[in-house]
């Protein structure tokens, strides 16, 4: 019976990209449509086509203040979310960096990949030594924002018209964790 339960067992990974082969990419741009399509967030609305989707993926890794984290389950890209560090010039704020467009597709939602994507893209702001990671979420993403705030993000504020969503303002919702032992700034 162990061995069934094993088989049965999704394989859940995150890892940080530096480059994609040509499989990862159809199936980042795969599920960030469907995302977008089942209203993720993400910034989208409508799906942008498949270039748009390739060209931005691809420029990602361009990108010195960005960092894109990939979910895989079972060995596909079905999510990503990005570590984004404040510009150079912003001294003040160099103790923080944003967690921004995180996604998992509504296919592969229920394994606890946004939990474990959450925990890594942490896990590598701690490592550069930011003390801080901000993110905001749209109010109608519930599923998320219960995670948030179960992995102890605290919520700060609220935008009342953060986005325009299906013809309607959409509020956003303000959150901040405290990455350094003890939740302390130092």
């Amino acid at each position: 019976m162990a061995d069934t339960e094993a088989l049965q067992q999704p394989m859940l990974a995150v890892e940080r990209a530096a480059a994609f082969s040509d499989d990862d990419l159809a199936a980042l741009c795969e599920a960030a449509d469907a995302a977008i399509i089942d209203g993720g967030g993400f910034g989208w609305v409508n799906p942008p086509g498949r270039n748009a989707l390739e060209r931005y993926f691809k420029g990602l890794l361009l990108v010195p203040e960005r960092s894109l984290y990939l979910a895989r389950l079972d060995g596909v890209i079905v999510g990503s979310a990005q570590l984004v560090r404040p510009p150079r010039n912003n001294e003040a704020q160099a103790f923080a960096a944003t967690l921004m467009h995180a996604f998992i597709a509504p296919y592969a939602r229920s394994h606890g990949l946004a939990r474990l994507l959450t925990e890594r893209v942490e896990e590598g702001a701690r490592a550069l030594g930011y003390q801080v990671l901000n993110l905001d979420v749209r109010e109608t993403q519930g599923a998320a924002i219960a995670m948030y705030e179960s992995l102890g993000y605290i919520r700060w504020g609220i935008h009342p018209a953060y986005a325009r969503a299906a013809g309607r303002t959409v509020r956003g919702v303000y959150y901040f964790k405290l990455l350094q032992p003890g939740g302390r700034i130092g």
